[in-house]
C-alpha cells in the first residue's frame, strides 16, 4: 500500500513548468563541470525531520498528519522504512542519512536497542538491494536520553562514557554493513552550561579519546568511511566544544586526529556561530578539511536552529562556489536536515520542500560553476592582492624577509597607495550571473 498514493515519480520539466511535482532547475542527467548535476550535488534526505519529526515546538504539540503513524514500536519503525524508501524513489535521491534512534526504538537496556536495530537495518539493507538510493552517512543520538543530561563522551560520569562508546560502536558496525560512506559526530550534549562545575580539561581529553577508539574500532572491523565532525556553537549546551570549524580544526590538531575527521557542515549553524554559511565552507575548505554539508537555512528574525529547507540563491550560489572550489564533496553530499514548517503538515508537503531545496542548490550550481569558469572573483582577488606576487610582497611571500628589511622598505616609504575592494560592484556581478540563469 503507498504512502503517497497521489505523488508519482517527480522529473525535470524546467522552468517555465507548473508543475507543482516537477523539478523546474535541477535535471538530474545535465552536465555541469563534467559531472551530472546528480553526481555533484549527491542530495541526501534526512531521515529524522522526514519520517519522525512530528512538528511539535516549546508552545504546541505535533501537526505532522502521515499514514505510517497509526503504528507503534516496531511496527512504526517497519512502516517508516516502507514510507522512506517509496519517497527516496519518487524524489528520485541518491543518499539518505539516519540516526540509531531514528529507524529503531529505543529499548528498556542496550541490548534490547541492539536487537530492535538488528531488525530494522536488516529490513534496510533488503530494500537497498532494490534501490539506487545509498546511504550517505549514520550516526547515533548520544544527547535525547536523560542518560545523556551531562554529555556523552564529555560526562563526568563513566558509566555514560561507556554506553556512548558502546552506542558509536554499534553504529560503525551498522555503517559497515549499510555501506555507509561517511560517518557523523554531532556532539548535541558534548559541551557545558557552566564553567562553575565544569573540568574542561577532562571533558576534551576524554572527547579526544573517544575520537581516537572510534578511530581504531573502524580500522578494526574494516570500515572505511570518511569520519566527519558536525559544528555547532549552542544548543542544546549554552556552549558546545564544536563550536565552529575553526575551533574544530584547533581540537582535531591538538589530539592528533585532522588526517581522520572532516567537517559536515550546516548551514543554520553557521549563522548561530555569528558566520556566514560560506565562511564555514571556505574555512573547511582551504584547510583541505570540508567533507559534507547539511543542507538548510535559518530565519533572518529567528535566533534558534530554524532547520528550513533551502531556498536563499544568493546564499546556495555562494555555497556552491566554494564546493566547487574543493573539488566537489567527495564521499559528502548535500544532505537535507530541514525540516517543513509547522502549518505545513501534510505527506505532500514534503516533496514540496525537498524540490525548492533540490532546486534552488542547483540553480546554485550553475551559477557558480559560470563565476568560477569565468574566473570572476579568481579575478578580482589577484588583483587585490597582487602586491605579493613582486618585489617586497614576494619577499615576505617566499620567506626571504624579516623584520630589518621590512623596516627598510618601509623607511623607505613617502606614500601607500591602496585600492578599491569594489565590494558592491562585484555583488552587482554575481546579480547579473543569477538573472542570466533565469534568463537562458
Amino acid at each position: 500500500m503507498s504512502n503517497f498514493p497521489t505523488i508519482h515519480n517527480i522529473t525535470y520539466e524546467g522552468p517555465t513548468s507548473k508543475n507543482p511535482y516537477a523539478f523546474k532547475f535541477y535535471n538530474p542527467e545535465e552536465k555541469i563541470g563534467g559531472r551530472t548535476m546528480e553526481e555533484y550535488l549527491r542530495f541526501a534526505v534526512a531521515y529524522w525531520h522526514t519520517f519522525t519529526e512530528d512538528l511539535s515546538d516549546p508552545f504546541g504539540v505535533g501537526t505532522a498528519s502521515r499514514p505510517w503513524d497509526k503504528f507503534s514500536g516496531l511496527d512504526l519503525a517497519k512502516a517508516r522504512v516502507e514510507a522512506a524508501f517509496e519517497f527516496f524513489e519518487k524524489l528520485g535521491v541518491p543518499y539518505f542519512c539516519f540516526h540509531d534512534v531514528d529507524i529503531a526504538p529505543e529499548g528498556d537496556t542496550l541490548r534490547e536497542s541492539n536487537q530492535n536495530l538488528d531488525t530494522i537495518v536488516a529490513m534496510i539493507k533488503d530494500y537497498m538491494k532494490d534501490s539506487k538510493t545509498k546511504l550517505l552517512w549514520n550516526t547515533v543520538n548520544n544527547f535525547t536520553h536523560p542518560r545523556f543530561v551531562h554529555g556523552a563522551a564529555s560526562s563526568n560520569n563513566a558509566d555514560v562514557f561507556a554506553y556512548a562508546a558502546a552506542k558509536v560502536k554499534k553504529g560503525l558496525e551498522i555503517g559497515k554493513e549499510l555501506g555507509a560512506e561517511n560517518y557523523v559526530f554531532w556532539g548535541g550534549r558534548e559541551g557545558y552550561e557552566t564553567l562553575l562545575n565544569t573540568d574542561m580539561k577532562l571533558e576534551l581529553d576524554n572527547l579526544g579519546r573517544f575520537f581516537h577508539m572510534a578511530v581504531d574500532y573502524a580500522k578494526e572491523i574494516g570500515f572505511d568511511g570518511q569520519f566527519l565532525i558536525e559544528p555547532k556553537p549552542k544548543e542544546p549546551t549554552s556552549h558546545q566544544y564544536d563550536f565552529d570549524v575553526a575551533s574544530g580544526y584547533a581540537f582535531l590538531q591538538h589530539y592528533g586526529l585532522q588526517e581522520h575527521f572532516k567537517f559536515n557542515i550546516e548551514a543554520n549553524h553557521a549563522t548561530l556561530a555569528g558566520h556566514t554559511f560560506e565562511h564555514e565552507l571556505r574555512y573547511a575548505r582551504v584547510n583541505g578539511m570540508l567533507g559534507s554539508v547539511d543542507a538548510n537555512q535559518g530565519h533572518p528574525l529567528l535566533g534558534w536552529d530554524t532547520d528550513e529547507f533551502p531556498s536563499d540563491l544568493y546564499s546556495t550560489t555562494l555555497a556552491m562556489y566554494e564546493i566547487i572550489k574543493n573539488g566537489g564533496l567527495g564521499r559528502g553530499g548535500l544532505n537535507f536536515d530541514a525540516k517543513v514548517r509547522r502549518g505545513s503538515f501534510t505527506p505532500e508537503d514534503l516533496f514540496h520542500a525537498h524540490i525548492v531545496g533540490m532546486d534552488s542548490f542547483a540553480v546554485g550550481l550553475k551559477v557558480a560553476q559560470q563565476l568560477v569558469d569565468d574566473k570572476v572573483l579568481d579575478d578580482f582577488i589577484e588583483e587585490r592582492y597582487s602586491s605579493f606576487t613582486e618585489g617586497i610582497g614576494l619577499d615576505i611571500v617566499e620567506g626571504r624577509a624579516d623584520f630589518h628589511k621590512l623596516e627598510e622598505h618601509a623607511l623607505a616609504l613617502t606614500d601607500i597607495n591602496h585600492t578599491s575592494g569594489r565590494t558592491e560592484f562585484i555583488k552587482a556581478t554575481i546579480n547579473q550571473y543569477l538573472l542570466r540563469a533565469f534568463a537562458d
